[in-house]
């Protein structure tokens, strides 16, 4: 193997590092990122809802994670807007959850 080829692999595997370097950066500042609007989001809802109703929320995101996400984006929307001029009760967010969640069919078969 000669000098030159020595070089250029050398300098492809410089590149390659450079570039994963530059990518797990940007995954880093994705995740920190992420968590500001998470951290965001909390804040919001610490502010705009009762003690029972966050905790009623909690427990929603531990059954239907993406369902529970949509309500608190819903939340924080309202309380941007100027929506929310009060907190929120835990009867007001069933309501609020009531209406949310498309309705059930029942489907009732009769055997003849």
């Amino acid at each position: 193997m000669g000098d030159d080829e020595l070089a250029d692999l050398r300098r492809r595997r410089m590149e390659q590092l450079q570039r994963q370097a530059a990518d797990q950066q940007s995954m880093e500042d994705e995740l920190e990122r992420q968590k500001q609007m998470e951290s965001q989001i909390h804040m919001v809802l610490m502010q705009i809802l009762e003690p029972e109703a966050r905790e009623r929320l909690n427990t929603i995101k531990l059954t239907k994670p993406d369902f529970a996400k949509a309500v608190e984006q819903q939340l924080v929307m309202l309380a941007q807007s100027g929506r929310i001029r009060q907190r929120i009760t835990d009867d007001q967010l069933k309501e609020l959850l009531k209406q949310l969640v498309p309705s059930k069919r029942d489907y009732k078969i009769t055997r003849k």
